[in-house]
């Protein structure tokens, strides 16, 4: 036999050798889909994936993580974790509103934007969810946090919601929360740096619970008014069409398909009616 034909030879045998290992290992793999925990899961479940055709600046503070628009001078979208030990933090209200450090100051709203405008500076990720740390409390302060904000959906339903999200952590161990503004293409502006006033805001929730994931969304117009929490609610695959943003890309896509076609309130210990 030719060294060529021996050469031929060998490579075919470890090439047929080669194909039954890979067989074997992915024979023996554990379904993904179904064996998919809280703990398996990769680190950051919470984060959307990136937003075509938007501008878009991701940051990384201590409590949440910020996807911020400097054509809005408001967040896309702010997501984070809440866990029951954070929501039992004792660490006081900051109340000092200042833009981010992280944003190019040109490209940051100001405090004085809001200033006589009749909007309220609406938290995205809530001081009451940072009481866990002095800084995760100071930088909920930060602009690029902030929206303007109806007054009465601000220390009404808002506020509401948020309280109720901080009770399911307490209830469940661990919520993950991604929230944000609904901005028109032609947005009404406020302040000498044009800051978009939002014409509604959602939020979206995802657990992991009893071997399950599930998410729901909720979406409040800007404006004044009370209707009953499930008024507002809505499958995670509605939001994502009103939003243009696709949430919880980490999940296999059986389990995202699944978690964010549905609204089921007993599975959220949510109460519907208040």
């Amino acid at each position: 036999m030719s060294k060529h034909s021996k050469y031929i030879k060998v490579n075919l045998i470890l090439i047929a050798v080669g194909f039954v290992i890979a067989v074997f290992l992915l024979a023996n793999q554990p379904n993904v889909t179904q064996n998919l925990t809280e703990d398996t899961v990769i680190q950051k479940v919470e984060i959307p994936a990136e937003i075509a055709g938007r501008k878009e600046q991701i940051i990384c503070h201590t409590g949440y993580t910020v996807s911020y628009n400097s054509d809005w001078k408001i967040p896309n979208w702010v997501a984070y974790e809440l866990t029951k030990e954070e929501v039992g933090g004792a660490v006081e209200r900051y109340d000092v509103f200042m833009p981010d450090p992280e944003v190019p100051s040109d490209e940051s709203a100001t405090t004085y934007d809001y200033k006589g405008t009749g909007w309220d500076r609406g938290h995205m990720a809530p001081a009451g969810d940072m009481k866990w740390s002095e800084q995760a409390m100071k930088e909920s302060f930060y602009l690029s946090n902030i929206c303007p904000q109806n007054k009465k959906l601000n220390s009404g339903i808002w506020k509401d919601l948020e309280e109720q999200v901080r009770e399911l952590a307490r209830q469940k161990g661990k919520i993950y929360v991604v929230c944000g503004p609904i901005v028109s293409q032609r947005p009404k502006t406020i302040g000498s740096n044009n800051v978009a006033v939002p014409d509604a805001f959602f939020k979206v929730l995802l657990q992991y619970e009893n071997g399950n994931w599930s998410a729901i969304a909720f979406m409040y117009p800007n404006q004044s008014g009370r209707k009953p929490l499930s008024t507002y609610a809505m499958s995670v695959e509605e939001i994502q069409k009103i939003t243009d943003i696709d949430f919880f890309p980490a999940l296999p896509d059986s389990i995202e398909q699944k978690a964010e076609s549905e609204v089921d309130f007993s599975k959220w210990n949510i109460k519907s009616d208040k």
